[in-house]
């Protein structure tokens, strides 16, 4: 093979490379500190006794779904928050970026079991995939969004350690 073939081969294998790599990480895991796949979410949950934050979002299209992220989720409070207290779960609905034929269908099927409608939903979930709050966007940055997010869930907790004492 000539010197110039072997350069444009070794050329074409690192640029296929580059673009391949990212696409597959991303389809693997969703954001830092954030899952893309439901079980492993659970499987988390269980093991930390920690309730699953599922946010069903269009990442790359919706605007209330991006100010969320951008006045919420990407803080320094809110990660410093969900670490000790949430297993987070991205469930995205993309107009643009990639995701594979697998990754798309358990977010669907997990839209229509939860019933969702809109963008950004965001569910409170026990380690069995149990719906036990609702949130969305809400004003006030990640220190309103953490006490909602709070309030809802210790109702729920409250009320499940009432109903267990019966």
């Amino acid at each position: 093979m000539s010197p110039n073939l072997n350069r444009l081969l070794l050329t074409l294998l690192i640029v296929g490379a580059v673009i391949t790599i990212p696409l597959a990480a991303a389809d693997k895991t969703g954001p830092v500190g954030w899952s893309d796949n439901f079980e492993q979410a659970k499987a988390q949950a269980q093991k930390t006794g920690l309730p699953i934050l599922a946010d069903f979002t269009g990442s790359d299209w919706c605007g209330w779904c991006i100010r969320l992220k951008d006045e919420v989720f990407d803080t320094p409070m809110f990660k410093e928050w969900a670490a000790a207290n949430a297993v987070l779960l991205e469930l995205d609905f993309p107009n643009t970026k990639p995701q594979s034929a697998q990754l798309r269908k358990q977010n669907q099927e997990l839209a229509m079991t939860y019933g969702i409608r809109g963008y950004p939903t965001i569910l409170i979930l026990d380690a069995d995939g149990n719906k036990l709050g609702e949130l969305g966007y809400l004003e006030g940055g990640p220190k309103s969004w953490i006490n909602a997010f709070s309030e809802k869930y210790n109702k729920v907790v409250s009320a499940n350690s009432v109903n267990q004492k019966k």
